[in-house]
């Protein structure tokens, strides 16, 4: 039988309450003044040259973690320890120098802090050097020293330079094309968990004219770069599975991975979405979200999408109402404005990676990284 409690039950139970909501406050005011003498100890220790003092400071502004996020005050500090010597100092300012962030953008000194860095044996850095010199950013082109450069990364084990070693056997730049050396290396990068390698791996099984089709093994090496985040492989496999739903883990699985590569950026994985819809491939037939994912296709992908869609757009407007379409794209352009960059590599949860803010620049639906710095380690 219940009962009601007694008045200095009641009483006494607030009492608690109190004492515990005080406590609570105490500890909050404690905590954050144990943080405030930590960080006040950490400008410290990194204005008495503290050098990994330094760095931690740096990145504590990069990620804004107990911090106020500032990228000025990240690119001061990292530029600091690199002029102290310190190998991961000066590979973080030549990221931000390449991709001016922080700083002016200067390929020059970017480079300047590359070749200092991979002097003292950082492989990320010898990979970003060999970029540098693969595409001409603050170098002179150089394809055939780039090769050297990832081949001799590659030898001691770093999985993003026997990717781009692939790259560059398969389209014959700085070294003699070679398909087969190309999937070797491919190959390699994978056994060193590199999602990037696994990727392109996926596509040759996938798509290439030129290799024979194995459906269920680029299925497995496109899970693999998708496990590790990364968004033209979500695209790819969400594609695949669109073709072929009897390799997908659940009935989901292929729009689960369209939408998140959509909300990631990637326009080609819009069109897809907008062409199920059309076509009722998977889905409930639906002009209206057809249309929707076309228009959000258009502002991702800019002339090409448009050039590309421009006859589905004016049969789809046929279908619908002037009312309809006009509501479509206000809603078109009022999800791009909350989706209006792109990215490289998202979490399971679609979020951007916030681990490596600097590299998880603007990608392509291909995967390649034109311009762009060393590949993303695996999560």
């Amino acid at each position: 039988m219940s009962h009601k409690p007694h008045a200095h039950h009641k009483h006494s139970g607030l009492r608690v309450a109190a004492f515990i909501g005080a406590l609570n406050v105490l500890t909050v005011a404690n905590c954050t003044y144990a943080e405030d003498i930590a960080t006040s100890r950490l400008r410290e220790a990194a204005w008495k040259g503290d050098v990994t003092k330094e760095v931690e400071l740096a990145q504590d502004y990069l990620a804004g973690r107990g911090l106020p996020k500032d990228l000025k005050l990240a690119a001061y500090w990292y530029e600091r320890a690199a002029e102290s010597g310190d190998p991961d100092a000066q590979n973080e300012i030549g990221l931000l120098y390449q991709s001016g962030v922080g700083v002016s953008a200067d390929p020059a000194r970017a480079y300047h802090w590359f070749q200092l860095s991979a002097a003292s044996g950082l492989l990320r850095a010898k990979v970003n050097l060999g970029v540098a010199y693969l595409w001409g950013n603050g170098v002179r082109k150089d394809g055939a020293m780039a090769a050297l450069l990832f081949r001799e990364a590659a030898d001691r084990g770093d999985g993003a330079a026997a990717a781009y070693l692939g790259d560059l056997y398969f389209f014959g730049n700085g070294v003699n094309q070679d398909s087969a050396a190309a999937e070797r290396w491919f190959r390699i990068g994978v056994k060193l968990h590199d999602p990037i390698a696994a990727f392109d791996l996926g596509l040759l099984f996938f798509d290439n004219n030129d290799h024979p089709h194995d459906f269920p093994k680029a299925a497995g090496y496109l899970r693999q770069a998708t496990n590790a985040g990364y968004v033209p492989a979500m695209y790819s496999l969400g594609l695949l599975l669109s073709k072929h739903p009897e390799l997908a883990n659940s009935p989901d699985e292929s729009r689960t991975l369209l939408d998140t590569a959509s909300n990631a950026g990637s326009w080609k994985a819009s069109v897809v979405l907008g062409i199920l819809m059309r076509d009722g491939n998977g889905v409930p037939q639906d002009s209206a979200a057809a249309y929707f994912h076309f228009r959000v296709a258009i502002l991702q992908g800019g002339e090409s999408a448009r050039l590309l869609l421009a006859n589905d757009l004016t049969k789809l407007n046929r279908l619908l109402s002037q009312e309809q379409a006009r509501t479509l794209d206000l809603d078109a352009a009022d999800w791009f404005e909350h989706h209006n960059l792109s990215y490289a590599f998202v979490t399971k949860e679609g979020e951007p990676l916030k681990q490596f803010p600097i590299l998880n620049r603007t990608a392509n639906d291909e995967g390649t990284h034109a311009g762009q710095l060393t590949r993303l380690p695996p999560t």
